[in-house]
């Protein structure tokens, strides 16, 4: 769905989130349920939420503010051979020329060829703030290359 279109037709109703988002994945239009994680610079809970179904849902990372990359080529191949719509990092990512090749939405702040921490320490399905916007485990992400949008639920456009 157009974030423009759905920006006329909703207003007020949407969170618009602001960032120099970067496209790194050849799906250049995605959207999807959130699912979100602070990662604290580690990558251990994002590889075992990719590893499950993503029934078309929208991991959203926040970094913590650690430049190290959390997605490269093989998480993102996980991400999409498992089925989730996109991923969104408030971080960077690595293998870009790979993750060019996938089809699946991938945003992020920029790239960094070190890669994270390979442990645990994120919380998952946790309220985050990107930009001073709040992110909900549960809203619904509308990405394409106008902009990232949130609502509180599905939305549609009516027919013209």
């Amino acid at each position: 769905m157009n974030t423009a279109d759905l920006c006329d037709h909703y207003g007020a109703e949407l969170r618009i989130l602001p960032g120099d988002w970067q496209w790194f994945g050849a799906r250049r239009q995605f959207s999807g349920p959130v699912v979100t994680l602070y990662a604290l610079g580690c990558n251990g809970e994002i590889r075992q939420k990719l590893a499950e179904p993503g029934a078309g849902r929208v991991l959203v990372i926040e970094a913590g503010g650690d430049p190290g990359a959390l997605l490269g080529d093989r998480l993102g191949a996980l991400a999409l051979a498992n089925g989730w719509a996109g991923v969104l990092i408030n971080g960077n990512v690595r293998d870009r020329h790979a993750l060019a090749s996938l089809e699946l939405g991938i945003l992020a702040l920029g790239s960094w060829p070190q890669r994270s921490h390979n442990r645990e320490g994120g919380k998952l399905d946790v309220p985050l703030l990107l930009g001073g916007v709040s992110v909900e485990p549960g809203d619904w992400l509308y990405a394409d290359e106008d902009g990232v949008l949130l609502a509180r639920q599905e939305l549609a456009l009516p027919k013209r």
